[in-house]
This record gives C-alpha cells, sequence and structure tokens, in this order.
C-alpha cells in the first residue's frame, strides 16, 4: 500500500549513526551455527576498473547514499527465454515499454482498474533505466532467472493461506500484509529488493558494524562485524539476525532467525511465501567508486526446490534519505477494515 504522501522532512543519519554505535560492543550469547548455502555465487567482475575509495583500517568504503531503483524485473520474461542480458539497443526498447506499461496515469475506462490504480505516476519512483548490469532479471541464478518452483509442500500450504486470506485477509490488521502493517517493506530485506519508490539506503561502517538504513520504512539493520554468534532459533526479528565478515574487498552477510507468519513476503516485487528456516547470503561489493554491486542469495530448503540469487547495482547519489513516518499516519488501515465492513453488510 503506498506510503508517499506520509514522508515527513528530515535527514535519518543521526538515528543511523545511534544505531550503529548501539552494536558496537560483543554481545555473548550462545546461538547456533551457520552454514552458507552452496549457491551463494560470487560477485561479477567489475564493469569498471577502479580502485574503490578505503577506510582508514583498509577496508572498502560502502559508506554513503545508494540508490537501487531500476526497471529490471526480478524475473526473466518468459518471452525473454535464456536470453541474460541486453544489448544497448534492446535495453532502450525494454525501458520504453517498461515504462508504459507501469505508468499509474493511464486509463482503461475500467471502474476497477481505476481505482486499484491509486495513486497517480506522481507518486512513485521506480526509476527510468534497466540496472547497470544490462541483466534481463535481477535473479541470476537459476541460469533461467526464475525463481525455483516451491516444494509440493509448500505449494499446498502456500494455497491453503490464499484461500484463506481471500475470504478472511481483513478480518483484523493482523491478517493485513506486513506493508500494511508498517512492519516490513521489500526494500529493507534481506534480500534488498527494488520497489516503487523510496529506493535510497543509507550506509553507515566502522570497524565494528556496519549499519543500513532503508529509506522505505525507515528501518535500519546494525550488522556486527565482530564475530559473535548468532542469536539463540528462539530469537527471531523481521529482518533476520544479520552477522557479517569481510572476504578480500567483498562484505558478507548471513542471516538467519526471521520472524515469520503467514503474511510473510518479498513485499511488491514477488509475493512468494517465507518460513522460519529462510537463510539469506549477502555480498556487498564496491567496483568502482559509483556503484555497489548486490547478491543475495535465498535458502529456505522447506519452501523453495533449491536456492536462487539475484545481483543488483547500487548506485551512488547525492539524495538524502528522509524520515518515512508510516505508523504516526497509517489512516490507510481504518479505511482498509472499514472499507471491508461495509462490503460485508452488502
Amino acid at each position: 500500500m503506498t506510503r508517499s504522501s506520509l514522508i515527513s522532512k528530515g535527514v535519518a543519519a543521526g538515528a543511523l549513526l545511534v544505531a550503529s554505535v548501539a552494536f558496537l560492543s560483543p554481545a555473548p550469547a550462545a546461538g547456533q551455527e551457520s552454514k552458507p548455502p552452496n549457491a551463494a555465487a560470487k560477485p561479477a567482475p567489475a564493469a569498471k576498473n577502479s580502485t574503490p575509495p578505503r577506510t582508514p583500517d583498509g577496508r572498502p568504503d560502502l559508506t554513503g547514499v545508494w540508490n537501487n531503483g531500476s526497471l529490471t524485473p526480478l524475473q526473466r520474461p518468459t518471452q525473454l527465454s535464456s536470453k541474460q542480458q541486453f544489448t544497448p539497443e534492446e535495453a532502450a526498447a525494454f525501458e520504453k515499454a517498461r515504462l508504459n506499461e507501469v505508468n499509474r496515469d493511464r486509463r482503461s475506462g475500467d471502474k476497477q482498474e481505476d481505482l486499484d490504480g491509486a495513486y497517480n505516476e506522481v507518486w512513485f519512483d521506480r526509476g527510468t533505466k534497466i540496472s547497470r548490469t544490462k541483466r534481463t532479471s535481477l535473479i541470476v541464478d537459476p541460469p533461467d532467472g526464475r525463481v525455483p518452483p516451491m516444494t509440493p509442500e509448500a505449494q499446498a500450504k502456500y494455497e491453503r493461506i490464499q484461500a484463506r486470506l481471500a475470504q478472511h485477509g481483513s478480518d483484523s490488521a493482523e491478517e493485513r500484509a506486513l506493508p500494511d502493517r508498517c512492519l516490513m517493506f521489500s526494500q529493507v530485506g534481506p534480500p534488498m529488493f527494488p520497489g516503487n519508490y523510496n529506493d535510497n539506503y543509507q550506509i553507515v561502517q566502522s570497524p565494528k558494524a556496519v549499519t543500513i538504513l532503508a529509506e522505505m520504512g525507515g528501518i535500519a539493520r546494525v550488522i556486527p562485524l565482530d564475530g559473535r554468534p548468532h542469536l539463540p532459533a528462539n530469537m527471531r526479528q523481521w529482518t533476520g539476525d544479520p552477522r557479517g565478515h569481510w572476504e578480500g574487498d567483498t562484505l558478507v552477510v548471513d542471516s538467519t532467525n526471521f520472524r515469520f507468519t503467514d503474511r510473510s513476503r518479498f513485499g511488491v516485487v514477488y509475493d512468494g511465501m517465507t518460513d522460519g528456516n529462510l537463510h539469506v547470503i549477502e555480498r556487498f561489493t564496491r567496483v568502482d567508486p559509483d556503484t555497489i554491486l548486490y547478491r543475495a542469495t535465498v535458502d529456505d530448503p522447506s519452501v523453495y526446490s533449491k536456492p536462487w540469487t539475484v545481483e543488483i547495482a547500487m548506485n551512488k547519489t547525492k539524495d538524502h534519505v528522509f524520515e518515512y513516518a508510516c505508523h504516526e499516519g497509517n489512516y490507510g488501515m481504518v479505511g482498509i477494515l472499514s472499507g471491508a465492513r461495509a462490503d460485508e453488510k452488502k
């Protein structure tokens, strides 16, 4: 559900720094060991032969504000078959067609479609170009650029959940999607997928922690780098429990312990299910002064038949990250629930 009208003025850098400092000291805790999935692919070679800036302790400097918005679809369109990258001419044609397809100012004349369209195009900021990688999909593994099939058991569970939500999806606020409740958004991650707007991130880095603030939802992930173990399995968080380390010039983030409900999804990008076994490995590689190549591998063996990996270019921007005051003005939830009650009386 759109929250653009709720964005309030103010830069969130101060809150981000406080979050980073809070996690600099080690937190002794006995936790489960976590092994990275085998499908966590290494980043592709840098497009430019440029040495990235470094911090005083010699690590690549990820600090700054970055934007991952693009027109590249999560899954490769079926008509592109095995084609993995666009030519410049193909990219231009795809961008033109895609911008027309997603334009919210288009009106078909159908009243329900107009209602579903809600906000017009002025509220959207998804970008006007495909990703710098020129790939035909954000998914790079499997090679077909598609999310692998669910396991038979997960598919059956997903269909049962969808059937129930179709009848009872607005019985209460707890039955609504997590973005409607201001709890989670696809941009927050992991994985950090681009959305329809608010695709900016602010990164603050120290030797002991990296903090990533997503503009969408104003949610910060604090990633310890001090080697502490994961939290106990019964301690779960919406964004998981991240642990980071460096592999050469790549920051690797291992996240487990995800909190989940029947509404746990990958946001507006993909409505696929997740559960408590979700395990995400992220890789951040600053390939040049203007680009972080971001890779994330999703491994959830009780839901998907095999792991899958996305690759997204995060582009340096001079924009600010603004506060996203979702809870403070979530009048949309009142409208959704009151509308559902009105429908029940018809």
